[in-house]
């Protein structure tokens, strides 16, 4: 169920593990989350583990990208980051719980 929620990330967007866990009705479930994303890159589908950050717009999960970075993969979708943190977090933030409906 989380990929599925991944996968509808748009482009240019990000969301935060505890953001996707709140909307499969789990809240407290975020650290899961995050390990489904570091699963990610297993799956024999793109799943866009780039798009999901930790709750302050920091890239948490970068070293998880191999040989690509994970940094470089949102700045070519328009995401401006500095210091391994999202500028302009809020501007970027995708929040399923607003945009999907269960």
């Amino acid at each position: 169920m989380v990929y599925d929620v991944v996968k509808l990330i748009p482009s240019g967007k990000v969301t935060s593990y505890g953001a996707i866990a709140e909307y499969l009705g789990s809240k407290k479930s975020s650290r899961m989350v995050g390990w489904a994303m570091n699963n990610s890159h297993f799956q024999n589908e793109f799943i866009p583990a780039h798009r999901v950050v930790n709750r302050h717009g920091l890239l948490t999960g970068k070293r998880h990208f191999g040989g690509e970075n994970m940094s470089d993969l949102l700045k070519n979708e328009g995401i401006k980051i500095e210091n391994d943190q999202i500028i302009d977090f809020d501007n970027c933030f995708w929040d399923p719980n607003k945009f999907l409906k269960i």
